[in-house]
Formats: C-alpha cells, structure tokens, sequence
C-alpha cells in the first residue's frame, strides 16, 4: 500500500507529492518547492518518517513543477525522471521563472526518458506511464493501477482542464489525450491533480464543463 503526502508549494500552489510504500522507499513528483522553508518542510517530512528517495518523477517541466528538482537532486542524489520533449521548455525555464519574479538554479537534464507505455518500478509500487500531451507536448500521468490512483499533473483538474495558452500547449490535443488515455480508466479511480484537491474519473467523465460535449 502507498502512502502520499501533498505540499502545496511556490506562487502557483503546486502540488508536489511524495509517494512512499512499505519498503520506504519514496519518490518525489514534481519538486516544486522553492522556498528555503518549503525545502526544509519536504526534508524534514522524509527524515522524520525514515524515506529512502529514490527519483524524481515529473509529470511535465514548467516552472512551478521543476524548481524544487536541482536542490533536490543534489540533496539525494538521484534521477531526475521526465519526458524529453519537454526539454525544450527545461532550456527556457530559468528565463520563464524571471518573468514571474522568481530566481531558480538551472535544473539538471533529464537523467531517465519515460515515454507511453513505459513502467517505473520502486519499492512494492509500479507506476504505468501515459503520455498526455496537450499542456505541453511531453506531458506524462503516472497510473498505480493497484492503488487506482493516478498523477495527472496539469492535465486534468477537479472540474476543469489544463491551460493550453502556453508554448507547447493544444487544446484539441489535449482533449484527446484525457478522452484516449485517462477516461478510459476504472471511473473509481482517484485523479491527483498538479494544482487543487483530487477528484476521480467518473465524476469528471458526468461534470467536467469542458469535456460533457466531447465525451465519445
């Protein structure tokens, strides 16, 4: 059985997850801390229940969800996990954060490509990878399919979708990916979003307003 913890992190209330199980071994999603507090407050959770991390999975690599991974990766030393088609926007993302105020260091390159399809295995736990694009052109969702539970990042929301005003960003293809990959998904399983509180499949199948009309 996993156990998660949310932080909610940095200006844009990103929701950074660390998910641990039995083994304690524990992988950290989306590293958005940028704060010395909000780095001590994700340290301090790890070491006060035992937590081995062991990677750095990321659902996509805008700003607000990549500017906890340098500090963290020094910290662990450990693999920074995403898709490679999002490293166009790892390139540009410590100019994107000055337009936002913010200053971060440069986060490393992805150590380890995820595509669709792929498994990540730590601990007891499997993730299933599925490729989402649409918020940007590599996003990725991780799926325990044990667990029905699934890490959507910016993709789906409780009650809405992902901005696609942003470079990378299609609406149509975006709509596609959560109609092709995530509604075809048990509607009992729980969504984790990468900002808000968690919804489920089936709810946002019956009464999300952005997808009723394009449900298939």
């Amino acid at each position: 059985m996993i156990t998660i913890r949310q932080f909610v992190f940095n200006l844009f209330a990103t929701n950074t997850y660390v998910v641990s199980d039995e083994t304690n071994k524990c992988v950290i999603i989306d590293a958005g801390c940028y704060t010395k507090d909000e780095e001590n407050e994700i340290i301090d959770y790890i070491k006060d229940n035992k937590l081995e991390p062991v990677a750095l999975l990321n659902t996509h690599c805008h700003v607000d969800h990549v500017c906890g991974v340098a500090f963290l990766k020094q910290k662990y030393n450990i693999d920074f996990y995403a898709n490679n088609t999002d490293n166009y926007i790892l390139e540009q993302v410590v100019n994107s954060a000055i337009t936002y105020g913010m200053q971060i260091e440069q986060p490393p390159k992805i150590d380890k490509m995820l595509n669709d399809g792929d498994t990540f295995n730590f601990g007891n736990t499997e993730f299933k990878i599925c490729l989402v694009p649409g918020h940007t052109k590599g996003s990725i969702a991780y799926y325990c399919e044990k667990e029905k539970i699934i890490f959507s990042g910016d993709v789906l929301f409780d009650g809405s979708i992902g901005r696609t005003d942003l470079d990378g960003g299609n609406l149509e293809v975006l709509l596609d990916s959560i109609k092709e990959n995530l509604f075809k998904l048990p509607e009992d399983t729980e969504v984790l979003s990468g900002h808000g509180g968690p919804t489920r499949i089936g709810k946002e199948i019956n009464s999300n307003p952005f997808l009723l009309d394009n449900v298939l």
